[in-house]
């Protein structure tokens, strides 16, 4: 079997092992690049946690400074995962989105004791300032990181959808989905994903790419990778 992944590279690493254990071979063909933002340190008094929302937040944030002694509150177990490999030791995942992050958040925090700060990217998913504002919360978001879009369909990716050569395109976020769709479209792909499956993150996910003509769509049964992955059965 194989699969086109649209992740962004520095994200895919793990992905691609994972893939191979199942004796599934992933090529990478991403759609958005990371690109980091240099600023001058953050202020970090007043903070009681660290949100972070992505593996590039963590990134991020450890470029910025080296400060590691903050709880971690992050969306999911991957997420969590590049949080204490970047050195925090005080991590939690919500195992979800943004909603159960905003959860977790309202569980172990006080409102009263500090600033939550989301070091994040130029673009965000859900509203999870609102959601945290409603719980009575000081959220601060810092811009750490852009998301650059692919303006063409990836030469890797244009030539095995037309070859007919993969079996599946992995999708992680809406707004990959939109870019895939959208491009796709224009190199005039469409009808290539007739043999095609689509294994999406969530259902978020699943709806942005509805309109192409898939031979299917499979939706992890939670917004996590561990999830997705079982999409293709045990190692």
């Amino acid at each position: 079997m194989r699969v086109l992944i649209t992740r962004p590279e520095e994200d895919a690493t793990e992905l691609v092992a994972e893939l191979a254990a199942r004796g599934i071979d992933g090529t990478l063909s991403p759609l958005l690049t990371i690109e980091f933002i240099d600023e001058p340190a953050l202020d970090l008094a007043g903070v009681q946690a660290l949100l972070m929302t992505s593996a590039n937040g963590v990134r991020a944030f450890a470029r910025n400074t080296p400060d590691r002694g903050l709880p971690v509150l992050a969306v999911g177990d991957a997420t969590a995962r590049a949080a204490e490999a970047a050195g925090f030791a005080d991590v939690a995942s919500a195992a979800g989105d943004v909603d159960d992050l905003a959860a977790l958040a309202a569980e172990r925090l006080d409102p009263a004791a500090g600033v939550l700060l989301h070091p994040a990217g130029s673009k965000v998913a859900g509203d999870l300032a609102g959601m945290l504002a409603r719980l009575g919360f000081d959220y601060r978001r810092s811009v750490l990181y852009a998301a650059r879009t692919a303006t063409e369909l990836p030469e890797s990716a244009r030539a095995g959808i037309a070859a007919g050569e993969f079996d599946g395109v992995l999708i992680y976020s809406p707004r990959t989905g939109a870019i895939f769709k959208r491009l796709v479209q224009a190199a005039g792909l469409d009808a290539a994903l007739a043999t095609v499956r689509a294994y999406c993150l969530s259902a978020n996910v699943a709806a942005a790419v509805a309109e192409l003509p898939w031979a299917g769509i499979e939706t992890a049964a939670r917004p996590e990778q561990t999830a997705l992955l079982a999409l293709f059965g045990e190692t």
